[in-house]
């Protein structure tokens, strides 16, 4: 779009990749932390998919008031300070230590082996999943997956972790993904009864095992002994993502009602304005949808599910 038309007064705009074509909302679990967190904090934000970087070279990033802010603990910071929303307000000191050590070790650990997964041994699968358009579109995504697959790498050599052989690099994506499982446990969100900003964070990093990963060992594992992990992104995916829904939904996640609303759906929208109490097209026309109803009008609230669920499942077996 024409840098004219672009007003963020008293609006936020995120610039964040465009959305690949397996319905998923971003193949970039910053940019899917950052617009879970605008939808959990309740802020009305607009999406500019225009695959501009932030002057940092970073994505995802906003401008709010003509003010731009990059890298997603800093847009968080200047989001509460700017709008006084907290989504951590109910936590205490121990927890909200625990909450950032959380988000260290997905952000700086987890982060790369499920990257090295994404963009090195799954290519060809992520390959299918990015969205191009034109002539070339082919070359073009050919070129780009490819380009990433060498930045990817050679970060991870940067980092440390690269230089480990891939079956170590794999052990330690486990040891993180079980300590979020042990973390977790029978809890509704990470840090109990409510969400918090780790939620957002940790969402954005399961959604990629969970649904871009397929076939891999990061998909057996969360969808097999982990499956508490699994629910808990399905919770977060039913509660703030009304308009996702994924061709290989599992029934074993769904409680009756949801299971019924899942049987006729609509693909996920390039919404150019989002609201929890309204959401708006590119013409501003009004959508019915919002994170607390699904399709039939059912409280999304009531449709949360818990591990007492799965066990009755599993006796059942």
């Amino acid at each position: 779009r024409k840098e004219e038309e672009l007003d963020s007064k008293d609006a936020i705009i995120l610039h964040q990749f465009s959305r690949p074509r397996n319905g998923v909302p971003s193949l970039s679990p910053f940019c899917l932390k950052m617009e879970t967190y605008l939808r959990m904090a309740d802020l009305p934000y607009q999406n500019y998919f225009d695959g501009k970087l932030s002057p940092q070279g970073k994505m995802p990033w906003i401008e709010y008031n003509h003010k731009k802010v990059s890298g997603t603990e800093f847009i968080i910071d200047f989001l509460e300070e700017k709008l006084g929303v907290n989504l951590n307000k109910h936590l205490g000191p121990h927890e909200r230590a625990v909450s950032r050590a959380v988000t260290k070790m997905v952000e700086e650990h987890l982060y790369w082996t499920l990257a090295y997964c994404q963009w090195v041994e799954n290519l060809h699968e992520t390959q299918k999943m990015v969205s191009l358009f034109g002539p070339f579109s082919d070359l073009l995504k050919w070129i780009f997956c490819h380009l990433t697959k060498g930045i990817v790498k050679r970060e991870m050599y940067g980092h440390g972790i690269g230089r480990f052989s891939e079956e170590e690099m794999y052990t330690l994506m486990e040891k993180d993904m079980r300590t979020l499982a042990g973390l977790l446990g029978d809890k509704k969100y990470i840090m109990g009864s409510t969400v918090s900003t780790v939620d957002a964070t940790v969402f954005g990093h399961l959604a990629q095992a969970m649904w871009t990963l397929p076939g891999t060992r990061p998909e057996r594992l969360i969808k097999g002994e982990l499956i508490n992990l699994a629910m808990y992104c399905e919770r977060i995916r039913r509660k703030f993502w009304p308009e996702w829904h994924h061709d290989d939904d599992n029934t074993l996640y769904e409680s009756e009602e949801s299971s019924e609303a899942s049987k006729t759906y609509s693909p996920l929208q390039d919404f150019s304005f989002y609201s929890r109490t309204e959401t708006f097209d590119e013409e501003g026309n009004s959508i019915s949808q919002t994170p607390d109803t699904d399709y039939t009008g059912h409280s999304l609230f009531d449709s949360d599910v818990d591990m007492d669920e799965f066990r009755d499942h599993e006796q059942c077996k």
